[in-house]
């Protein structure tokens, strides 16, 4: 097995190179590489895009343009942790817009189904607060959100 990681393979219909272009314009630290074209030999349209490779957040992806037999489900989702309130109000626009819905508790799909969590890195040190009180008061307020605000977090966390 290669030492260098792995690279998430995501299935879409057709939407693989708009994706890829989307998650790249989002985050920091993100690139497009390699797009391969359906051969002519293939069962598909030739010289439909087949793959796109990119990089999103430093991780690799590959956005594959398999057809409409599978659809993204919650099952699985991408974690986003943010240092303060813009960082969330930044990827939670970005990755709702054209289309996308927002959930509860911080959980998103964006317009492709992708589900997403934006979560701010001091939730996850207020639910695992060692006092199961202030633990359990963040958490109930978490369950209460869809965009989760840092500010009614911290207040719930505090008992205010």
């Amino acid at each position: 097995m290669s030492s260098d990681g792995f690279t998430t393979c995501l299935w879409f219909d057709g939407q693989a190179e708009e994706a890829a272009a989307h998650y790249v314009s989002i985050f920091k630290n993100s690139r497009l590489g390699r797009v391969t074209h359906v051969p002519e030999s293939a069962p598909l349209p030739a010289g439909a895009v087949l793959a796109v490779e990119f990089v999103a957040n430093g991780q690799r992806f590959l956005a594959l343009n398999g057809g409409p037999q599978y659809k993204f489900t919650e099952a699985i989702s991408f974690q986003i942790f943010c240092a303060d309130q813009d960082e969330v109000d930044h990827y939670w626009s970005k990755l709702t817009e054209g289309g996308g819905e927002a959930g509860p508790c911080g959980w998103l799909k964006d317009r492709f189904g992708v589900s997403w969590q934006v979560i701010p890195t001091r939730l996850m040190e207020m639910i695992s607060d060692p006092d199961p009180r202030r633990a359990s008061r963040a958490n109930a307020a978490m369950m209460s959100m869809g965009k989760l605000d840092i500010a009614a977090l911290e207040k719930a966390y505090a008992g205010e």
